[in-house]
């Protein structure tokens, strides 16, 4: 690809985008190699794995890249058969459980519906290499610290250097502390110099204490002497030491043993993570700017719909149409100065390189491209109106180097060609060349200013006209392309408009050849009539997607008056079932009761059974109202009538709820029934009184945010003073509360323990935290806090 195309379409600060998103530096690596192909296969594999990315990240949110190094001269290392030092074997087994926890990961999300073949190809081919993890866990407490327990002998090594240390201070303190030795010392106390335990002599009284010098004070007045007493159990601390360094060595052979053995599968691992790494860092690339995939054709044509250039504002960049390659291969854009031209070119140029290189695209679906071997373009920045010879000359230098480059397969783009000398000269030359590249079958896209190519595109086929909009009644471009329309001189409406003299533009028409003036007025006739066509076609698609709306909303109600319509009956003809039972049930106790009472007799008898005869006329009245009491006049509710805390009423189960979860497309969603979490659609939903706020509150907590997508694990506030990191931390806990995060790191650093001591205060009184305690050894120990949360 032409280095000069890629410096002037920008595409290093695409690469430079796409590095800040990689967490690695052996991504980073990648992704600062990148490079437009021409391959369409191999394009297509790169556009399909960015996409399996994307689909995952907005699934998951989160990645779990967390630590992972670059080990390659580590395996080197230990493949001559030397030991690595403790800080390098943690490296290895940090980037082990990062590769073993992204291979779980990526198997989580390929099941029998949904499959990320690519990605999970590269899943495969990291091997879980638990053992050797442990191993070296187990072994290493820090860069600097090995565990008693890494071996059996290390450890009966230790405990004797300990025993030993004991008694060479019971025997040196019981000597500085006896009545007789007092006047001797400088001091009472023990030291060390030399690795040798001595104490501090006056050197007057050198010769009152038997031993050996081992060091002096500067002024001369302190003799550092080993007692006669201790040179023997220095000696033998000074050879467990040796022991005890040589058993260290011992272990890490073994462990660097371990890591020889399985260093194909560990170097495998890296490059599988390093490519992943980089996969998902255009993945995320690829959302922030809204990218898609396009689809690739071998046709020749191009069509980028509402295509946007990447490295200007989404809330102020314009999306334009632009195609080529299928009933015209050069495309010649018109329009007046900072009207949009150079930018269209650009947003061209830079989105082929980056689907070229297998990255998405800021267009929208129904983008087709086709793939170039190369890309030429001339784009000057200047847009002052005065053009020097020595830029038209640079200008030809470049175009001079394209024609000689320029096959069928090439893109090429040139702003405003011919520009810089002579407009007559100018012009001729500008369709020489454009006839030129026709000629050749490359996809041609030219701006230009001059009129003459407006003909010369009107009369030759597979040359196609095209101008970005300027309206005249605000004298504002509208960044609009225009595709089919030949770009209208605004000369007199703008100067109309501006306030010059009405007589001084008509005199001006009288020195326009008849021929121009012809052509201007079918210009207005072109765009007037496109305006025209544009408005209608506007109101047709309203019109269209009102009359799609109704129809939609029309076949909804017959679908719901239908499912009421069946449940309805089927709940009425149970509840009466039920009532009628019931009634049944109790006007058969009344008459046994009746009969009973007729039997046995007695004096109050005909009042106990006019009490039970009313009774039942009680119960049949009721029944009958419970029959006829018409229950369903509620109607059900509407999806959009739905909001997360809402108090609803779940029809078949007769029982009130709260709404945890938005309707999905297929109408359901998750309501909360006491205890129980149940999914029901939407159509069994009616209203209910609205919660309390403190309700509200606790359901509103469950709703996840978009930070998820790009909330970190962990934050870093070294450097920070207490009240400064508080505040940043306090604001972190509430975007990883939301995000539903379980736990989350806060690396302070050891220092001097202030900002520790202030975070630890800060959150033993924070609402989100549950628990925290100091990190693992192998994830920064005490300087780093792991808060878990609620």
């Amino acid at each position: 690809m032409n280095e000069k195309t890629l410096r002037v379409l920008e595409y290093s600060k695409i690469k430079n985008m796409l590095i800040d998103e990689a967490t690695s530096s052996i991504g980073k690596k990648i992704a600062e190699e990148i490079f437009p192909l021409n391959n369409s296969s191999e394009i297509m594999q790169l556009l399909e794995e960015t996409a399996e990315a994307s689909e995952i990240i907005i699934k998951s949110g989160n990645i779990p890249f967390s630590v992972i190094y670059d080990i390659k001269e580590y395996l080197k290392i230990a493949e001559i058969g030397s030991y690595l030092y403790p800080g390098q074997l943690l490296n290895i087994s940090d980037s082990l459980r990062t590769g073993r926890n992204v291979k779980k990961f990526i198997n989580s999300f390929n099941n029998e519906d949904i499959k990320y073949p690519i990605l999970k190809g590269y899943g495969d081919l990291i091997s879980a290499l638990k053992d050797i993890e442990d191993s070296i866990n187990k072994a290493i407490i820090s860069d600097v610290e090995i565990s008693d327990k890494a071996s059996p002998e290390l450890y009966r090594i230790r405990r004797a250097i300990e025993k030993t240390n004991s008694d060479i201070r019971k025997k040196l303190e019981s000597l500085i502390h006896s009545q007789e030795s007092q006047r001797y010392l400088q001091d009472s106390l023990v030291t060390i110099r030399q690795d040798r335990f001595v104490i501090p002599v006056k050197s007057e009284h050198k010769n009152s204490v038997k031993g050996l010098i081992h060091d002096q004070s500067s002024s001369g007045a302190t003799l550092y002497i080993e007692p006669m007493a201790v040179v023997e159990l220095n000696n033998q601390l000074r050879e467990l030491k040796l022991k005890e360094n040589k058993e260290i060595e011992k272990i890490l052979l073994e462990l660097s043993g371990l890591v020889k053995e399985r260093s194909m599968e560990i170097r495998q691992n890296q490059e599988s993570l390093a490519m992943l790494d980089f996969i998902f860092a255009k993945g995320k690339l690829a959302l922030k700017y809204n990218g898609i995939k396009p689809e690739i054709n071998d046709k020749g044509y191009l069509r980028l719909r509402n295509a946007r250039h990447p490295l200007i504002d989404k809330k102020s960049v314009i999306a334009n149409t632009v195609e080529i390659g299928n009933e015209f291969t050069t495309l010649l854009i018109t329009g007046p100065n900072t009207g949009g031209k150079t930018v269209t070119l650009k947003t061209v140029g830079l989105l082929m390189l980056m689907a070229q290189s297998g990255l998405h695209i800021p267009a929208d679906y129904g983008t087709e491209i086709c793939v170039f071997n190369n890309i030429f373009a001339d784009i000057g920045d200047e847009q002052s109106i005065e053009q020097s010879l020595s830029t038209f000359s640079s200008h030809m230098t470049n175009i001079v180097q394209i024609l000689r480059d320029v096959e069928s397969r090439s893109l090429i783009l040139l702003d405003e060609l011919g520009a810089g000398t002579d407009p007559t000269e100018g012009a001729a030359l500008a369709m020489s060349i454009l006839s030129y590249l026709h000629s050749c079958g490359a996809r041609t896209i030219a701006t230009t200013h001059y009129s003459e190519l407006k003909h010369f595109a009107l009369v030759n086929e597979g040359i196609e006209n095209a101008c970005v909009e300027f309206d005249v009644a605000t004298l504002r471009p509208t960044y609009k392309l225009l595709i089919g329309v030949p770009g209208k001189s605004n000369a007199f409406e703008i100067s109309r408009k501006l306030g010059v003299n009405e007589d001084i533009i008509e005199h001006a028409k009288i020195f326009l050849n008849k021929d121009n003036i012809e052509f201007e007025d079918i210009l207005t006739s072109i765009e007037e009539n496109r305006r025209i066509a544009e408005k209608e076609r506007n109101e047709a698609i309203i019109l269209r997607l009102e009359v799609e709306s109704l129809k939609k909303k029309l076949m909804e109600k017959e679908e719901k008056f239908a499912s009421q319509k069946d449940r309805i009956l089927k709940e009425s003809k149970r509840e009466a079932k039920e009532i009628l039972k019931n009634a049944k049930n109790e006007s058969e106790r009344i008459i046994k009761e009746i009969r009973e009472i007729s039997k046995s007799g007695g004096k109050d008898k005909n009042k106990r059974i006019e009490g039970l005869r009313k009774e039942l006329r009680n119960n049949i009245s009721k029944t009958e109202e419970n029959l006829y009491e018409d229950s369903f006049i509620e109607s059900s509710l509407k999806s959009d009538e739905i909001t997360i805390g809402q108090k609803v009423k779940i029809g078949n189960l007769n029982q009130e709820g709260l709404v945890l979860t938005l309707p999905d497309s297929s109408g359901n969603l998750m309501v909360q029934v006491g205890i129980m979490k149940i999914t029901v659609n939407s159509k069994n939903l009616f209203s209910a009184k609205d919660i309390s706020k403190t309700e509200k509150g606790i359901y509103s907590k469950k709703r996840y945010s978009s930070k998820s997508m790009t909330i970190k694990t962990e934050i870093d506030i070294r450097g920070m003073n207490v009240e400064e990191a508080i505040i940043i931390v306090d604001k972190y806990l509430d975007d990883a509360y939301i995000s539903n995060l379980a736990s989350v790191r806060i690396i302070h650093g050891k220092g001097t323990g202030a900002l520790k001591k202030g975070i630890l205060d800060f959150l033993r009184h924070n609402s989100h935290a549950k628990k925290f305690e100091d990190g693992a050894y192998n994830e920064g120990g005490s300087g780093v806090t792991v808060v878990y949360l609620k």
